[in-house]
């Protein structure tokens, strides 16, 4: 099943498949629900998943030029509230990981666990920024399509380009179809969020995260200093993999969030 929610001045897109226990999977930047594929469709044979169009991508509109992470968490519990939804299980690739750790931290109450997949609670650095302000710029002057093709080949690791040449470029489409405001509010969002490692220290509940050695975009010393971080911690590195390991590692990484929320259900 699918739908749409009013949200503030936007519209939300969401999928609703399967039954029993909730799972909310959360997509990254340049994305949308749809990424998630074959993993989601796999995932609802076993649990209620609901995956989202975070605003401003795929079909959700952008909320406005100062949309930040935590209007992201917002929106993520609009639609909760919607479908009834008391507490779930929330899983976040990349950018949505920034969204988890938003929504862990402003509603506790309803989140059960939770999985960082490729992410990391620290803030931006000053290098990163700049960086987000060049893309920015870029897609102001029409240039989103640079971004996408130097973005997606580098999400997935080096020697996975050839043999995932199709799904390398159907996550390459997915980033163009992104509304050239959306990109630029959730560059906004990234670059302005906060420093989230407290959420992780504080964690009553139980974390997953999930590693690409191969990851491009997030360098393993990065992951290695989240894996102490929360109380309950479970760590899932996947050694063939960049940063889209439910593509690149599929069947492993079903097994590892599987195992995961049958623990915590």
């Amino acid at each position: 099943m699918t739908g749409t929610i009013k949200f503030r001045d936007a519209s939300l897109f969401y999928r609703d498949e399967g039954k029993g226990d909730v799972v909310i999977l959360l997509h990254g930047y340049l994305e949308s629900s749809s990424i998630w594929g074959s993993f989601g469709k796999e995932l609802s044979k076993y649990y209620r998943t609901i995956s989202m169009d975070l605003p401003g991508h795929g079909r959700s509109n952008p909320v406005c030029e100062s949309q930040t992470i935590e209007i992201m968490a917002d929106s993520v519990n609009a639609v909760l509230e919607h479908l009834e939804i008391g507490r779930a299980v929330i899983i976040g690739h990349s950018m949505g990981g920034y969204v988890t750790l938003a929504f862990a931290e402003i509603f506790p109450e309803k989140t059960i666990g939770y999985c960082l997949f490729h992410s990391h609670a620290l803030a931006d650095s000053e290098e990163k920024k700049l960086n987000r302000e060049r893309e920015v710029e870029l897609v102001r002057s029409g240039k989103k399509s640079l971004i996408v093709n130097t973005n997606i080949p580098r999400t997935f690791a080096n020697d996975n380009l050839g043999k995932l040449a199709t799904e390398v470029e159907k996550a390459k489409q997915i980033a163009l179809n992104t509304e050239d405001n959306g990109i630029i509010c959730a560059l906004h969002g990234m670059k302005s969020r906060p420093d989230r490692q407290r959420v992780l220290q504080e964690s009553n509940v139980p974390v997953m995260i999930i590693a690409g050695r191969k990851d491009n975009n997030i360098p393993f010393t990065i992951y290695e200093q989240h894996f102490s971080l929360a109380k309950h911690t479970e760590i899932l590195i996947l050694e063939h993999s960049g940063h889209m390991g439910f593509i690149e590692e599929k069947d492993k990484s079903l097994q590892g969030v599987k195992g995961f929320l049958k623990k915590i259900y």
